[in-house]
């Protein structure tokens, strides 16, 4: 059985995460306490809407900065900052939504953390 892939966005919303989708030119947008609930209702949506099999689809989920740290909140923010080369405070603003990153710094934050995944993947050692 093919996969579908399609992008969800994942971005903090009124009460707390809100996803969006884009399919056959139609935007869906749901919100969940956690992203596996926010991808559980885009599934049902999916099948209601455009009738498929919720077992085919596969999201790609991208993540604003906050939703970042929401969903990995074991990450650091000060110590990724640090490694991205931006000021910790900053960072922490960037993720409450206080500020927002232009795209340079959001960029820097993206190769930081793919840096940093990089690393950890390759020092997993098997016992």
């Amino acid at each position: 059985m093919e996969k579908i892939k399609v992008e969800l966005i994942v971005e903090r919303g009124d009460n707390d995460l809100s996803g969006r989708i884009t399919y056959n030119n139609n935007l869906i947008i749901n919100n969940g306490k956690t992203v596996e609930e926010i991808e559980l209702k885009m599934k049902e949506l999916l099948y209601d809407f455009e009738n498929l099999d919720p077992n085919r689809v596969e999201f790609e989920i991208s993540y604003d900065v906050y939703a970042l740290f929401k969903q990995f909140d074991f990450l650091n923010i000060g110590k990724v900052a640090v490694r991205a080369g931006i000021n910790p405070g900053l960072l922490r603003q960037y993720a409450s939504q206080v500020k927002y990153p232009s795209a340079t710094q959001a960029k820097k934050i993206e190769e930081t953390l793919h840096s940093l995944a990089e690393r950890m993947s390759r020092a997993l050692v098997c016992a």
